[in-house]
């Protein structure tokens, strides 16, 4: 056992253990899931780049099961060149992994009539490259395990592209068509890929954005997404509404939709 696996509660055949990794897990809707994941008595390894938000995050969590339930990793997701060896490491440590959890996004705000690629390079660079560099090896095992469930957070914005912020829509309109070449890779082997589609979440991603249409909490996009891992189902939108918003979004007319300024 590694030094990390032994501080874990022990696996027994009457108690057994899953394991979840999930990244881009500090705040908002990881945070969240963090806690649930770990209510539900799953071990889960919490990854991302603020140090001292995910060091609070993983102790509030062992403080209140009394054990240790969460380990955490200091991680940039466009450190792509470290993801394989890294991904070695937590499954030691975890001693297995059942569900792997891609969180991690930005939305860097350009402006309705100006570009920047700098700004577009590093929406992408976190919300598709780092999701790429992740998932393919990911899914490589859960293939060779026959077994496994992966969760990818898109977002209602990729469903159109909107004016507003070109580049998050079209990253997580890129995340939500790989996450579906995936399942249909993986639903062969028995691996479920879950594609997740928030429609706004009280996170610091809209604090300062005005007139967003119904905000959610971080926990109530995470108890969505839980009963939606549990149920294995392929797709589910926080909240629910936006699956109906969404079907009228897609079907209005471009000549319409192209004059709007949301």
């Amino acid at each position: 056992m590694t030094e990390v696996e032994n501080k874990l509660p022990a696996e027994t055949p009457l108690s057994p253990k899953k394991r979840a990794i999930i990244v881009g897990a500090s705040s908002g809707i990881g945070a969240a899931l963090a806690h649930r994941l770990a209510d539900e008595g799953f071990l889960v390894a919490l990854l991302a780049r603020r140090a001292e938000m995910l060091e609070k995050l993983t102790n509030e969590i062992n403080s209140k099961h009394g054990e240790t339930r969460a380990i955490n990793y200091i991680h940039d997701v466009t450190d792509y060149e470290s993801v394989p060896e890294l991904l070695k490491k937590i499954i030691s440590d975890l001693g297995g992994l059942d569900t792997f959890v891609y969180n991690a996004g930005i939305s860097v705000m350009v402006g309705l009539k100006k570009y920047d690629f700098e700004k577009d390079r590093q929406t992408f660079d976190v919300n598709l490259n780092g999701a790429l560099a992740w998932l393919n090896p990911v899914a490589e095992l859960f293939q060779n395990l026959k077994s496994g469930q992966i969760v990818g957070v898109s977002s209602v914005a990729g469903e159109r592209g909107r004016v507003g912020n070109p580049s998050y829509n079209v990253s997580k309109a890129a995340l939500t068509c790989y996450l579906e070449a995936l399942r249909n890779r993986l639903t062969r082997y028995g691996v479920n890929v879950l594609t997740v589609k928030p429609g706004p979440v009280e996170t610091d991603m809209i604090k300062d954005v005005d007139g967003v249409l119904f905000p959610i909490s971080a926990e109530q996009a995470a108890g969505d997404i839980f009963n939606a891992m549990r149920k294995r189902k392929q797709e589910v939108y926080t909240s629910a509404r936006w699956r109906w918003i969404m079907l009228v979004v897609r079907n209005i007319p471009s000549f319409i939709f192209r004059k709007m300024t949301f």
